[in-house]
């Protein structure tokens, strides 16, 4: 067994690839840790931060070993770069967060407003003026996850409307087609991932 070890298989192949999969995980671990923080998540981020930094000790610890072999920083640097696509995809997919979407527009938003009101969503209506004169600006709180209907109910009704979303980090009541955010099933990001949507 000694002899694998201290073969070239194990040295350019086996060792460097251990390496990349090290950092894909500690890197996607971080990445999610960062966005995790940014959106409030207190207890999950630290957990997150432990295990980052226990892998990143370990994979670092074998490239200070192994310094003469280029084969372990290229495994390195591609960890590195993978777990960052990793890591966003996996962001994605949990779909966690809330957005605040506005909507700009100078057509009548009676419509607009009932069709939000019939997928179950809250919208609030203000008046304003714009360049060409007078608008309506609907606002709707929505979970990211909710983003493509909604992004589907306005371009039904107005294609050329102006929309903007912005990320929330948390709201007190409202009215949501899904669960409430204050649900308890809400409160791990990891929910949706496991559900496998």
């Amino acid at each position: 067994m000694d002899s694998f070890y201290d073969s070239n298989l194990f040295s350019y192949v086996v060792l460097p690839l251990l390496i990349f999969v090290a950092r894909v995980i500690d890197v996607s671990i971080g990445t999610l840790r960062i966005i995790f923080l940014s959106k409030g998540f207190k207890k999950t981020a630290p957990i997150m931060g432990f295990f980052e930094v226990l892998i990143w000790i370990l994979a670092i610890g074998e490239i200070m070993k192994n310094l003469n072999n280029w084969s372990c920083y290229l495994g390195y640097a591609a960890g590195f770069a993978a777990g960052n696509y990793i890591g966003i995809i996996l962001e994605e997919k949990l779909a966690m967060g809330i957005h605040i979407v506005r909507i700009i527009t100078e057509k009548g938003t009676k419509q607009l407003i009932n069709n939000f009101h019939d997928a179950g969503f809250g919208a609030t209506v203000l008046s304003g003026e714009g360049h060409s004169g007078k608008v309506d600006v609907v606002y709707v709180i929505i979970n990211r996850k909710d983003l493509p209907k909604v992004e589907n109910i306005i371009l039904a009704n107005n294609p050329q409307s102006f929309y903007s979303i912005e990320d929330i980090r948390q709201v007190k009541y409202g009215i949501f087609p899904t669960p409430s955010l204050k649900d308890k099933r809400y409160k791990s990001p990891f929910n949706r991932l496991r559900k496998g949507k």
